[in-house]
């Protein structure tokens, strides 16, 4: 397939420099793209698709009016990670959750970081994140995010950026395990030739994390699931089934002397670990949100009892606001007295006066987000707003400016992508998964979105994105 015409523009592109060289890393994949025919390329894209909906890679846009599912489009062209590159992303990743850790652990105990002024102490006891029910609590093993999915973005020099911290259980790793077979039987010689880490060992990793929170020496493993209309529903149901554990909902869970039971037809069955798929608010109606019918009475006080491991621990969700991200890098040196492997993106905290000027007065090159929202929604892209969305958004500011962070518009490095006039450019970012377990592992692969519109830099599926494999080399 002709890449001749391509052109990566401003931004760092990951398969070719900006004199139209491929990178070293791309080479196999280079030579096999020039032998292969725009209909060879084409053929293999819609049979992807085929497998997709036959799989069931499904999702529900809560947002979308038709309310159908919709699979995360697979481009088949994958984004490629050099072993060099990804050992410096590993440790930056590791140092992060190892230190964000240490944090949770502290602000719901001694507190010293908020006594010491290092964090300012109402953005963290204020913030409707921070679970007062669990004060004084130290979760089995002394682990709180047991599951991270943290994103980060490339900018034009080529930098990787920590973009966000996802500690509350995120979503995705079932579409990168599922696009990896996919893409394998798109690819079947490539991966041999280009010596290509698996990731098809994550659900064993997953389940050995999860027992690891329990003392017993055979405990029972089960996912927490809302149900059926979840948008993550597919991955779910996926994930149990590939841990070989019991699917439940909040309705097939009892809890009886601070012991949590499984309904089954057997009589009740005591399960020890829950990976839990729901919010924090709405896993006990006796501790948190009265009006919960998705979560279990009682649950919490079995968790502090010590009769149920949960992942990942409730509280969690206080350290991945947006606001708190800012402090990420003095939370490292704080604890780890090192300096930060991987960097924050800059960012302007519109509760910081000097911060909310700046703001309100460059608010066209900005990116402005809510700090609780998620999914790309809350969100203002300052140059690509009109001037009625520029003044909404400083309205906004001005009524509840704590609600508010700002940061520069990245470029966002690209990758080809396959498109109806040929290969082309496509902004992408990068989701590795952690689990924390006996140790810290970071899975050797990620789910890459991808923004589909040309120069779109919204890669939430919900927003339209979809998805690439991605391969981190062994050499």
């Amino acid at each position: 397939m002709n890449t001749e015409g391509y052109n990566a523009g401003e931004h760092y592109d990951e398969m070719f420099t900006p004199d139209g060289e491929v990178r070293s890393h791309y080479d196999g994949f280079s030579n096999f793209l020039k032998k292969a025919s725009s209909k060879k390329m084409n053929h293999l894209q819609s049979s992807a698709n085929k497998t997709q909906l036959a799989m069931g890679m499904t999702f529900n846009v809560y947002h979308d009016n038709q309310g159908m599912e919709k699979i995360l489009h697979l481009d088949i062209i994958p984004r490629i990670i050099s072993n060099q590159e990804w050992k410096k992303l590993e440790a930056g990743l590791k140092q992060r959750i190892y230190a964000l850790n240490l944090f949770l652990q502290d602000i719901y105990n001694e507190q010293k970081i908020l006594k010491d002024g290092v964090v300012p102490s109402e953005l963290i006891l204020k913030s409707k994140d921070y679970l007062e029910p669990c004060i004084g609590l130290t979760p089995p093993k002394g682990i709180w995010c047991h599951i991270t999915g943290t994103d980060l973005v490339r900018d034009k020099n080529g930098e990787f950026y920590i973009l966000e911290d996802n500690l509350r259980c995120p979503s995705g790793v079932s579409y990168m395990l599922e696009s990896r077979e996919i893409i394998k039987r798109v690819y079947p010689e490539l991966f041999n030739q280009k010596g290509v880490m698996p990731v098809s060992d994550y659900p064993m990793k997953l389940l050995k994390m999860l027992q690891n929170l329990s003392g017993k020496a055979k405990p029972v493993v089960g996912v927490l699931t809302p149900g059926i209309y979840n948008s993550a529903y597919f991955e779910h149901s996926y994930l149990a089934l590939q841990m070989g554990v019991e699917l439940v909902n909040g309705v097939d869970l009892i809890v009886e002397d601070k012991k949590v039971y499984m309904q089954t037809t057997k009589g009740l069955q005591q399960i020890d670990v829950i990976y839990r798929r729901i919010d924090d608010s709405f896993l006990d109606p006796l501790t948190f949100n009265p009006k919960s019918m998705l979560g279990v009475p009682g649950i919490f006080d079995a968790y502090k009892a010590g009769n149920i491991g949960l992942a990942n621990a409730p509280g969690t969700g206080v350290a991945d606001d947006k606001a708190v991200y800012a402090y990420v890098p003095r939370i490292i040196k704080y604890y780890l007295d090192e300096e930060p492997i991987l960097n924050n993106v800059p960012t302007y905290l519109c509760r910081e006066e000097k911060d909310r000027k700046f703001v309100l007065e460059n608010i066209e090159n900005l990116v402005v987000k809510e700090t609780n929202a998620a999914g790309g929604y809350g969100m203002l892209i300052g140059p690509k707003a009109t001037k009625e969305e520029h003044e909404t958004f400083r309205g906004l500011i001005k009524d509840n400016p704590t609600n508010y962070i700002a940061q520069p518009t990245l470029s966002l490095s690209t990758v080809p992508t396959l498109t109806d006039e040929g290969v082309s450019g496509r902004h992408v970012d990068l989701r590795p998964y952690i689990l924390y377990g006996e140790e810290i592992e970071v899975i050797p692969g990620a789910l890459t979105r991808v923004a589909l519109k040309k120069g779109s830099l919204v890669v939430n599926s919900s927003q339209g994105g979809g998805s690439k494999d991605t391969w981190v080399l062994y050499n």
